[in-house]
């Protein structure tokens, strides 16, 4: 399980009350002000003077950006994130281009992988050509099953070529010990995000589920099937059937109900409907034990299998392959794919170009081959030893925080500090790149190349059952613009594309760098104590190193930013999720709080300079504010207050600094402004 900082968040739809600007506090001494020749890392121009950062600091830090700033037709959001993402993949973009330039590298080489795998997503001439033919051995496959045992063999063969299916096996720490590998099972088998779309009686998830059955039913007769029409309502019935099923998102967030680590005998128990022995032969394990993930969902599987006629399952297995590669198939298969996945589902309205999904591709399937051309280029020892000494100012505030916290008993106390000490930094990009020597790239065949990459990283997986775990392995990219935090690993990982501006820029005044990469820190270092993260111990394992009344008083507060994020409202009426997104909103409210503290005790008890008409404090909270700008399509809105465990962005900004006595005292907010909250209301934790 990671915990990640950021997975595109975007603007809510709620207006603000533009009023008079904030005031501002008497400025510092004139030496102070005279000493300073940095500049505040502020985007100025982006600013809505119009608005109170005591009734909307989103807005007042980003209010003109976010009118000004056009949702690219490619792009279900845009803001902060996305933009430093097409930054990176342009670098990425150029990096490629100057390999596959050449034909002669030596076979295997890196740059012979990379050259290739561009060529070949980029040569639609031969895509149109081919047509189906990459597909044709799968196809037979599919033809071949005429058992339930055949269904179930398939289940897992299919995984080895990445197509997703009803029960998805994956490989990671053994919650109960952190240092070996343990094979798990996790629900999925879905086209659509989640089991609302399938379930919930709103006409708008009717639209979707209407969009979704004709787009069964094109993508089949495209591939020249006569009775797509009778395909589609079997395939739409059986997914609906799977959504039954699926744990909802809330459910899948215990550590506790969602570890249930059975031997085979267990298993074979839990759903002898299913036949182990022909999934796993089909997958290629020999996994001793496996942590079955939602065991009632398991369950059910296996009753489908014996109750839906094998003919269903075919097509079912027919259309999630050529939905899993249509987009590296014939520009028909491409366009119908984008149709429904980007059209209907996010309200995307044009394709990226087609250089970009082809590095997004190559992203995904050899990440660190990329990175390490990355890197070289854009990452400099100098930023990393800064961030590391931001990191260092962190963790010292956070250990402050635990000691002043007025809540926690002892024992508990001495635990939370014990974890704290043993967390792991990781920042740029890894010691140890992984290897791809396995991995067999050629120019002329972009799907052979997607289904040996799947292959490859299976293959990868399955080797770890049991073994020791790899502590250097990273699960992002260096070209990545995110963080997480890893309780397994009890670590936090910052790649090289989130530490540039605005997250962090070296060249300005501290206060807005604390605000922007600080909270970044800030937040993975609280996962670690969120509701989730707080369930495992210093070595990554799950533990209840809590007392009774710590854990009733943490929950107590937990709680109360559930009922605050609650009360959100986005969209027409669509009410946020406290509970699905309450992880991240105490890493940010955390984080944030944390980063604050961090960021005095940098100023080593000297004033903070006036710069650009703002104090310290306030220029710490513009700088948070101003990495969340985006703005959203509403479908994809929609989907993210469903699926995403991240808040909106206007709520990441706003809602959390408002519980901030920092913050109430920077911009001197009174009862009457829209984000003041009585000290009594004002959620703390950590």
């Amino acid at each position: 399980m990671l915990l990640r900082f950021a997975v595109v968040t975007g603007v809510a739809l709620l207006s603000a009350c533009a009023v008079a600007p904030p005031p501002v506090p008497a400025p510092p001494p004139a030496d102070v002000r005279a000493a300073t020749t940095l500049p505040s890392g502020l985007d100025l121009t982006g600013f809505d003077r119009g608005v109170r950062p005591q009734d909307d600091l989103y807005r007042f830090g980003g209010g003109s950006w976010l009118r000004n700033t056009p949702i690219p037709a490619d792009k279900s959001s845009y803001g902060t994130f996305a933009r430093l993402a097409d930054d990176a993949e342009t670098v990425i973009r150029d990096l490629i281009v100057d390999l596959a330039q050449r034909a002669d590298w030596p076979a295997g080489s890196a740059e012979q992988k990379i050259g290739s795998f561009y060529s070949s997503y980029m040569d639609t001439e031969r895509l149109e050509a081919v047509g189906l033919q990459p597909l044709a051995a799968q196809f037979s496959r599919i033809a071949s099953i005429n058992t339930a045992r055949d269904v179930v063999r398939y289940i897992g063969a299919s995984q080895r070529i990445g197509v997703a299916h009803p029960i998805a096996f994956f490989v990671s720490p053994d919650a109960r010990d952190s240092s070996r590998y343990l094979a798990a099972l996790y629900q999925n088998g879905l086209t659509m995000p989640d089991r609302d779309y399938y379930l919930d009686p709103d006409d708008k998830y009717r639209a979707f589920r209407s969009a979704f059955s004709q787009y069964v039913e094109q993508l089949l007769a495209a591939a020249g099937e006569a009775d797509a029409a009778s395909m589609a309502r079997r395939i739409t019935a059986l997914e609906t059937r799977i959504a039954e099923y699926h744990w909802t998102k809330v459910q899948n967030r215990d550590p506790l109900k969602t570890y249930n680590k059975m031997t085979l005998a267990e298993l074979r128990k839990l759903a002898p409907q299913f036949d182990w022995s022909a999934m796993l032969e089909g997958l290629g394990a020999t996994p001793g034990s496996i942590d079955v993930k939602q065991p009632s969902f398991v369950a059910g599987i296996g009753k489908l299998v014996r109750s839906v006629p094998v003919a269903d399952w075919r097509v079912y297995f027919k259309f999630r392959l050529l939905d899993a590669y249509a987009p590296y198939l014939a520009k028909r298969f491409d366009e119908l794919h984008f149709g429904f996945h980007k059209r209907s589902l996010q309200g995307v309205t044009g394709q990226q170009p087609r250089w970009q999904r082809a590095v997004q591709a190559m992203n995904s399937v050899m990440g660190e081959l990329l990175g390490q051309q990355y890197v070289e280029r854009e990452f400099s020892a100098d930023d990393k030893t800064r961030v590391k000494a931001l990191v260092g100012n962190l963790l010292a505030a956070f250990d402050q925080s635990i000691d002043q916290l007025d809540w926690m008993g002892p024992q508990t106390r001495a635990e939370a500090r014990q974890k704290l000490a043993k967390i792991g930094v990781k920042i740029g990009y890894p010691d140890v790149w992984r290897d791809y020597s396995a991995l067999v790239v050629t120019r002329s065949d972009l799907i052979g190349n997607m289904r040996r990459s799947a292959e490859f990283e299976i293959n990868r997986q399955l080797v770890r059952i049991g073994r020791p775990v790899d502590r250097t392995e990273w699960f992002m990219t260096p070209q990545t613009v995110n963080a997480y935090y890893s309780p397994s690993h009890n670590e936090i990982v910052f790649p090289a594309a989130i530490l540039r501006p605005p997250f962090f820029d070296s060249n300005v005044d501290d206060a807005v760098n604390y605000g922007g990469i600080g909270a970044v820190i800030g937040h993975e270092i609280s996962h670690a104590f969120d509701d989730q993260g707080r369930q495992y111990d210093g070595d990554g394992n799950l533990r209840d190193w809590w007392s009774f009344d710590d854990a009733a008083r943490f929950k107590k507060r937990a709680g109360a930013l559930v009922a605050e994020f609650n009360n959100f409202t986005v969209l027409d009426g669509q009410k946020l999720n406290g509970e699905l997104t309450l992880g991240e909103n105490i890493g940010d409210l955390s984080g944030l709080a944390v980063a604050f503290k961090a960021y005095q005790l940098s100023l080593h008890g000297a004033p903070a300079p006036m710069i650009d008409g703002f104090s310290g404090p306030q220029r710490f909270f513009l700088g948070w504010a101003q990495i969340w700008r985006r703005n959203y399509r509403d479908a994809e809105l929609l989907k993210r207050v469903l699926t995403d465990p991240h808040s909106p962005s206007e709520y990441r900004a706003n809602g959390t600094a408002s519980n901030l006595d920092a913050f109430q005292q920077a911009f001197e907010l009174k009862p009457g402004d829209k984000l003041y909250r009585a000290p009594e209301e004002r959620v703390k934790i950590w």
